[in-house]
């Protein structure tokens, strides 16, 4: 057994000074296939269609969560292979997530939700509360009010405490915007002056 391992070392070591090829381990080891090239453009092509896609679904990400209509694609233009056509496509697209993006961060509400966080949440735990009273979240969201407003989230993520901070306003402002105002959070509510 310490032969077969020594013998093993000194090969190995062989191999990576490369005084011992693996073509004299197995002589009738078959050649490698040749590696293939593609050309420069269409990995440059691939590469943009690929940031495309990242950028994409950011924008579809941040209409989701905002509850607004999903911009639409031109998946036949990005199949195209007019390099120049995909580089105006992808500018389009990142112009697009960086827009939602920006929606996204300021909510309608911003100031009443952070108030009533303010008043909801548990010191140490903060958005991600989970007090053990069926409540979840900085903004104490039950299990009934994430099915209803929240329901991709909850299947993906879980429960509110697993969202952040911006998932959890946005499922709020549905309600919100559902006719329900801030009538889910009473006490807290009329402690920011909002009932």
């Amino acid at each position: 057994m310490r032969n077969q391992l020594a013998t093993a070392c000194v090969l190995s070591m062989a191999l990576i000074a490369g005084v011992y090829t693996p073509a004299s381990i197995a002589e009738d080891a078959p050649a490698p296939p040749p590696i293939e090239r593609t050309a420069p453009t269409t990995d440059l092509g691939n590469l943009l269609l690929v940031q495309i896609v990242k950028y994409r679904k950011e924008t579809w990400r941040w209409e989701r969560l905002m509850d607004i209509p999903r911009t639409r694609a031109a998946r036949a233009a990005e199949r195209n292979n007019d390099r120049q056509k995909r580089v105006l496509i992808l500018e389009s697209w990142r112009e697009n997530a960086a827009k939602r993006r920006r929606q996204a961060a300021n909510p309608p509400h911003l100031r009443q939700w952070l108030c009533i966080h303010r008043y909801e949440r548990h010191p140490r735990q903060g958005w991600a509360t989970a007090t053990g009273n069926g409540f979840f979240g900085g903004l104490q969201m039950n299990l009934s009010f994430q099915r209803t407003y929240g329901p991709d989230l909850l299947r993906k993520k879980g429960t509110a405490n697993r969202w952040t901070a911006l998932e959890q306003i946005w499922v709020a402002e549905r309600a919100y915007r559902s006719g329900r105002g801030f009538q889910p959070w009473p006490n807290t509510a009329r402690s920011c002056g909002l009932l």
